[in-house]
């Protein structure tokens, strides 16, 4: 999860492959008159995400075990995806200026750089009680934000507290989803 151009699918994709699982773009769900709302530079309200999310949600179960990148910037979002059971969310976090050297450096994405400041707006960060979630440095070197994005999977578990993210970056994950 989170604001685009943090490095959620390319992430996404690397840990779905790691782990043998089906991988699902959220973005690939929106219907045509989202994108077509976002390509001209207007932001999503709640109307237009929550059938988004519920096809979200549909895809995840439909699924059983996938890797899925997804916005999901407000905790509701969450809660919504949530129903699908036994979730367990990956927040990348990283500075205004390096998501917006990503998405201009980005082509083809119906997404524009412009509208990164109403996402972060929009973004609510997983608060201490979202035992769920875990937080990613998105600046990290690829390798090894997907070990550590393995570790922190192998940590969370739905409905209890998080264990903190210090294991050593050559440790053997052994998590499945």
């Amino acid at each position: 999860m989170g604001v685009s151009g943090v490095g959620k699918s390319t992430l996404a994709q690397a840990l779905a492959k790691r782990l043998g699982v089906p991988y699902v773009d959220a973005d690939t769900l929106h219907p045509a008159a989202n994108v077509a709302k976002m390509a001209a530079g207007v932001a999503l309200d709640d109307a237009d995400r929550w059938p988004w999310l519920t096809r979200v949600r549909m895809a995840m179960r439909a699924e059983g075990q996938v890797v899925v990148a997804c916005s999901a910037l407000r905790r509701s979002y969450r809660d919504a995806l949530r129903g699908a059971g036994g979730v367990r969310f990956l927040h990348l976090a990283a500075s205004p200026a390096l998501i917006e050297e990503r998405l201009t450096l980005r082509h083809g994405h119906f997404m524009h750089a412009d509208m990164l400041a109403g996402q972060l707006k929009t973004l609510e960060p997983p608060g201490p009680d979202e035992t769920d979630v875990a937080t990613l440095p998105a600046a990290d070197d690829p390798s090894a934000l997907l070990d550590d994005a393995l570790r922190a999977l192998e940590r969370l578990r739905p409905g209890t507290s998080v264990a903190p993210l210090v294991a050593a970056r050559n440790a053997t994950p052994t998590c499945r989803l």
